[in-house]
């Protein structure tokens, strides 16, 4: 799908790809998902399932931290406190061990509650708030939030999808 422009094409490339990995997370059978066995975030290392959904919770939870501090008007540090954009893999193993002690049902209800708080976000705002001027650095407040949710649901469904090809999952 093309770079979401608007707030139509930013809420249905969110719902498109979300609905896509929701479908290969309904044929994982639960008791597999705690198995290090994705490729990860960081080059040679391997994730669960259960990892890789704490990646997408984290990464939303972060993009309501950004909305919810700068609407309030204070300062945002990006990408979190204590993290630089030079540490992502750092970040993604924060987010591992935030919900480590979580079912592979809690992280996908968490998961549904966090898309749905940034699509009360992006419903909230205008084309133009979304798509018309900086909100961090160069980037739109559109582009941050779908750099943090379509685009990893998409990459994280082909991490699933590979994986699940490589154990005769279907």
């Amino acid at each position: 799908m093309a770079i979401p422009k608007n707030k139509n094409e930013l809420l249905q490339a969110i719902d498109m790809a979300y609905e896509r990995l929701k479908i290969e997370l309904l044929t994982i059978p639960p008791e597999l998902t705690a198995a290090a066995e994705l490729e990860g975030h960081v080059k040679g290392s391997v994730i669960s399932v259960n990892n890789l959904l704490s990646y997408l919770i984290g990464w939303g939870e972060l993009v309501i931290k950004w909305y919810t501090k700068k609407e309030a008007g204070e300062a945002v540090e990006f990408p979190d406190t204590g993290y630089g954009w030079n540490e992502l893999g750092r970040l993604a193993q924060k987010f591992y061990k935030d919900y480590e002690g979580h079912g592979f049902h809690a992280l996908t209800d968490r998961l549904e509650q966090v898309v749905s708080a940034i699509r009360d976000i992006v419903q909230q705002k205008s084309d133009t708030e979304l798509y018309g001027m900086p909100w961090y650095k160069q980037w739109p407040l559109g582009r941050m939030i779908q750099f943090n949710t379509s685009s990893p649901y998409g990459n994280a469904r082909a991490r699933i999808r590979r994986w699940k090809k490589a154990r005769g999952i279907h």
